[in-house]
């Protein structure tokens, strides 16, 4: 059954992508190359299209039976055609933004939210009307993480699939199918389009695919993470550590160089690697071992203990403040850590090379 689901999903965006790139193409929803942009050459977006489709065929084909599923796929419906049309035309980003609203309404008025947080010491905080705005919040901001790291070729695609690979064992051993059926078919989909999309690209998502899957991850991080009992929104947010991270510090940096925070640059996390002397590939491929290694993260954090989750957040943490710090994400003179872990060892050096003059003249 689960190999069955993953091939008609895999076999339908395979053949569907073809004719999304004739469709663009014909319909001009090209990208066009310019300076803040990696590619070289006018590529079709509109890729999306093909991972929605996928999609759709494998929920018609196997029809999940939950009440949740007809508020998702119009959600999901609505922020694809949002996606379509800013491919098409370029929308502002205030439009944009409705789009995203219309589609987290959706889903919010079919019942879909996050009710309470499950802490620590079994506590559970009981959200009320606030799991609302909350949910709403979250939907929103997923959606535009996965959206602004789509700037390379496979890498939103790639990080997506491993997210989502995370939440099917995550939900797998919790005994979720309708969880693990939904990123089967979200996987097996997105692969197939990856198939086209991999450096170099023939098509590219194009927001249709990147606010598509952003808002896919983060509506079924709601539904799967209800049941965990310890550290309920971390788990999610440790999933996302990379798109999260690119998008925080996105805005920490524009508000530091006093620009407005929808302000494009070519300072995100791919473009640092980039600039520092990895290749487009080995970008791509380096991002895909970080989100696998926070993936990782958070499904042990799933399974341990207080402190041992402490412990794992804590290396999280640092992990991702080396990786700011030595790729230059808010700017090259911000660097406390390494500044530190710098003078720590000067000190050391210092105290080594005095206690062997201390021995030299005692001889």
């Amino acid at each position: 059954m689960i190999f069955l689901i993953s091939f008609i999903c895999f076999l339908a965006s395979i053949l569907v992508t073809p004719v999304v790139i004739k469709l663009a193409k014909l319909i001009n929803a090209v990208d066009l190359p310019n300076g803040r942009k990696v590619h070289r050459k006018a590529t079709p977006l509109l890729g999306g299209l093909s991972i929605y489709l996928g999609f759709i065929i494998g929920i018609l084909w196997f029809h999940p039976e939950n009440h949740f599923i007809w508020p998702i796929i119009i959600g999901a419906t609505v922020i694809v055609l949002t996606g379509m049309i800013d491919d098409m035309i370029q929308l502002k980003p205030r439009w944009k933004f409705v789009g995203q609203s219309i589609a987290a309404i959706s889903v919010i008025s079919g019942g879909l939210f996050i009710e309470f947080i499950n802490l620590p010491f079994e506590t559970i905080w009981e959200l009320g009307f606030l799991g609302i705005p909350l949910t709403y919040l979250w939907i929103v901001a997923i959606t535009n993480a996965i959206n602004l790291i789509d700037g390379l070729d496979g890498l939103a695609a790639g990080v997506s699939i491993i997210v989502l690979t995370a939440i099917s064992i995550i939900s797998i051993m919790a005994g979720n199918f309708f969880i693990s059926l939904l990123t089967l078919i979200l996987i097996s989909s997105t692969l197939g389009f990856l198939f086209f999309n991999f450096h170099p690209a023939k098509i590219f998502m194009g927001d249709t695919g990147s606010l598509f899957l952003g808002f896919m991850i983060s509506v079924i991080s709601i539904l799967g993470f209800k049941s965990i009992t310890l550290f309920t929104l971390i788990v999610p947010i440790i999933l996302l550590a990379v798109p999260l991270s690119d998008s925080i510090f996105a805005i920490i940096r524009r508000i530091v160089h006093k620009k407005s925070i929808v302000t494009p640059d070519k300072s995100h996390l791919h473009h640092c690697l980039m600039k520092i002397g990895f290749t487009h590939k080995g970008t791509v491929l380096l991002i895909y071992g970080l989100s696998a290694f926070f993936a990782v993260c958070a499904m042990l954090l799933t399974k341990s203990t207080f402190m041992g989750g402490f412990i794992i957040t804590l290396i999280i943490i640092i992990t991702i403040e080396l990786t700011v710090e030595i790729v230059g994400l808010i700017n090259g003179n911000y660097r406390p850590m390494l500044n530190f872990i710098s003078r720590f060892k000067r000190i050391g050096k210092s105290q080594y090379f005095s206690k062997q003059n201390k021995d030299w003249f005692k001889h």
